[in-house]
């Protein structure tokens, strides 16, 4: 089933080089600086993560990372042309949630979140979170406290250098989405997948859980045409100042 899945989702996606805002010697250079960069800042943040993780564990009971299936974009190239593979990795995450959790919410949600049923979303989440944002489920009762503060200050995030240090991901481009979620993509919206996916990118830095899915798809579509080192470096920085003020984790 998930040959079928892949197939399905690389046919007629394929993309001359000149049209991604992007070639080969781009992507050499983004992969380079992806490994240099998480390799530096593992020697720092392990006793972070180590921490994180004693954390989690004493907070509640279950394995400190979590894990989940999600879709990244592999880059293909046959005459003369490039393809954007869809296939299914495994990402990692810090556990925020009880063990017990399930995954029914979040996928109302996000059926509703791309629909763009606002009535829906709305129903799904209590007042207070109305007030908040209606294009992000917060105060999930999922949720575990240590990993409400994991998520607001986005540490939850961090294990996905390990994603980025295996090539699954880089530190920037689109958000990885989970295959109920490509499932329910109209065709234009497979373009958000045309690149490497990340760990932060325009949509986090810019907009993040105030816009709407279609604004999400476009702000990644923006980034995919117009990606390069210095676009990619601006955004780390952005984010780093992003989390650093909260702004936009929840």
């Amino acid at each position: 089933m998930e040959e079928q899945k892949v197939l399905q989702w690389t046919t007629g996606r394929a993309i001359g080089a000149q049209q991604d805002g992007a070639d080969g010697v781009y992507f050499w250079a983004k992969r380079a600086m992806d490994v240099t960069i998480v390799a530096l800042s593992l020697v720092f943040l392990l006793p972070l993560l180590a921490f994180m993780a004693l954390l989690i564990k004493w907070d509640s009971p279950g394995p400190a990372i979590f894990r989940q299936e999600r879709v990244t974009a592999r880059r293909r190239e046959r005459d003369g042309e490039v393809y954007w593979e869809e296939t299914p990795f495994t990402i990692y995450k810090f556990r925020t949630m009880r063990v017990d959790a399930k995954s029914t919410l979040h996928r109302q949600f996000i059926e509703a979140y791309i629909a763009g049923d606002d009535k829906r979303m709305m129903e799904l989440q209590s007042a207070q979170q109305q007030e908040e944002t209606k294009y992000k489920l917060v105060q999930d009762p999922r949720v575990t406290r240590v990993g409400s503060f994991l998520r607001k200050t986005s540490l939850d995030e961090l294990p996905q250098l390990w994603n980025v240090l295996v090539g699954d991901m880089s530190l920037v481009g689109p958000r990885p989405p989970i295959p109920y979620e490509v499932e329910l993509y109209q065709y234009h919206h497979h373009d958000r997948l045309r690149t490497i996916p990340g760990l932060t990118g325009w949509w986090q830095v810019r907009g993040r859980s105030a816009t709407s899915f279609e604004e999400m798809v476009r702000m990644d579509v923006e980034y995919i045409q117009q990606q390069s080192l210095g676009l990619d470096i601006k955004i780390i920085v952005m984010t780093v100042m992003a989390v650093v003020n909260g702004r936009g984790a929840r």
